[in-house]
């Protein structure tokens, strides 16, 4: 009996040693963090964003047709992170995707320097120059690094758009009723 009490001591001591030799007054381990690389826009209000604009007829003989007072109800919101190399910018283009412009008509868009109170990071800070659309994509906004500008109506961009007759080119305008374009926004790097 003495034996197996011995025996049973000295393994208690050895296991009771060993799981104290295993913990120190400090341990550590490892947390990877990653952020993703961000590349996402909208046009708001989401609900409404199809719009609609029409030559007004004169009120007099003799008068020509006068263009429709600009359309100021759409916001282009994005968000941004860019990669840590490479590409440290990005733009958002804008280029008419289907249906064609009326001849003798011009539709441009200009985009607003942003507002809102939500928006951080490093954004597209001033107003784009009016651009006249086609179906060739043109950089409506540049030097987008990692931010965001706020979500929905009366944050990001304030889009405006205008229908205009090209100087000279009355003659080409024809009754058609009504022209349906397609304009697409695209957010990508520099």
């Amino acid at each position: 009996m003495k034996k197996i009490t011995i025996t049973a001591m000295l393994v208690f001591l050895g296991l009771g040693s060993r799981l104290y030799a295993q913990d120190t007054k400090t341990d550590s381990h490892t947390l990877q963090v990653t952020i993703p690389e961000l590349a996402i826009l909208d046009i708001e209000p989401s609900g409404s964003k199809n719009i609609s604009m029409a030559f007004v007829n004169p009120t007099e003989a003799g008068n020509a047709i006068s263009a429709p007072t600009a359309n100021t109800a759409l916001w282009l919101n994005y968000s941004s992170i860019v990669a840590a190399t490479g590409e440290t910018t990005r733009k958002v283009s804008v280029q008419i995707t289907s249906g064609t412009v009326p001849a003798g008509v011009d539709v441009t868009v200009q985009a607003a320097a942003p507002t809102g109170s939500s928006s951080g990071g490093t954004i597209a800070t001033s107003a784009s120059s009016t651009l006249t659309l086609s179906t060739t994509a043109q950089d409506l906004l540049t030097a987008i690094g990692s931010g965001y500008t706020g979500d929905g109506a009366n944050n990001g961009h304030q889009l405006t758009y205008n229908l205009a007759i090209q100087a000279g080119n009355y003659s080409n305008l024809k009754w058609d009723n009504s022209t349906t374009l397609t304009i697409a926004y695209t957010i990508s790097d520099n």
